[in-house]
């Protein structure tokens, strides 16, 4: 009896601190849950990238049906109309030490210092090249949640905009196809918040609509840097 009487506060003791901890974590191991983590971490800043998400329209997956490259205007308009195609424009913008092939409009040669899907240094080269220009938010992905209803100029817009567009390593490009944030992001994690907030922004300026496993993706990557803000193109 004396044993048990002992072993009795013990016991309580447990009791409590089983409770206590079942109410702080009950929700982490929940299935699905979009719901950003409890503290600071998780608190969505005033125009932040994570506030954006949020607000984004939630919608299933249209058909493919209709796609098409052609569908968005010739590949690398010059919809600035600075008298050079967007590939250059963007690869001007992402190289260092950028040499032209003539004037300063064609980029012949540059080092992407850092590509942002892999963290290497690749070099660039016209013809023999390993850099890609990457639409952020793939173009099918845009036509299977909106960009389908939408005339061809917007379309061309999306497909040529700054906002949408960044210089990487072309294998590491080639293997993401069109995935969406709920199916494939950068291996370089020092990558990942900006990338995911690009593809929120893109998202947000046209209006595009989101999957929910897709937002929930964003949501989860964007509470670890909830202060991060949308990139302007």
């Amino acid at each position: 009896m004396i044993r048990k009487r002992s072993a009795l506060p013990a016991v309580l003791a447990v009791a409590a601190a089983l409770a206590v901890g079942g109410c702080k974590g009950g929700d982490l191991g929940t299935s699905g849950s979009s719901s950003a983590p409890a503290g600071p971490a998780g608190k969505a800043a005033h125009g932040s990238a994570l506030a954006a998400a949020d607000a984004l329209t939630v919608k299933g997956r249209a058909p493919k049906t209709g796609y098409a490259r052609k569908e968005f205007g010739s590949a690398w308009s010059d919809t600035d109309h600075n008298h050079c195609p967007t590939r250059d424009d963007v690869l001007k913008r992402d190289l260092r030490d950028v040499r032209y092939s003539s004037g300063d409009c064609q980029v012949a040669a540059g080092t992407l210092a850092r590509d942002p899907y892999t963290g290497t240094t690749v070099k660039f080269v016209r013809g023999h090249s390993k850099v890609d220009i990457d639409h952020v938010v793939a173009l099918s992905d845009a036509w299977q949640k909106g960009a389908q209803q939408w005339d061809r100029t917007k379309r061309t817009a999306l497909a040529n905009d700054p906002l949408n567009l960044l210089a990487v390593d072309s294998s590491t490009n080639r293997s993401k196809g069109d995935g969406d944030t709920a199916t494939w992001l950068p291996a370089y994690k020092p990558s990942r918040c900006d990338y995911v907030a690009r593809q929120v922004a893109v998202k947000k300026k046209y209006a595009l609509w989101v999957t929910g496993a897709e937002k929930n993706a964003m949501k989860r990557v964007l509470s670890g840097c909830p202060t991060e803000k949308l990139p302007t193109g």
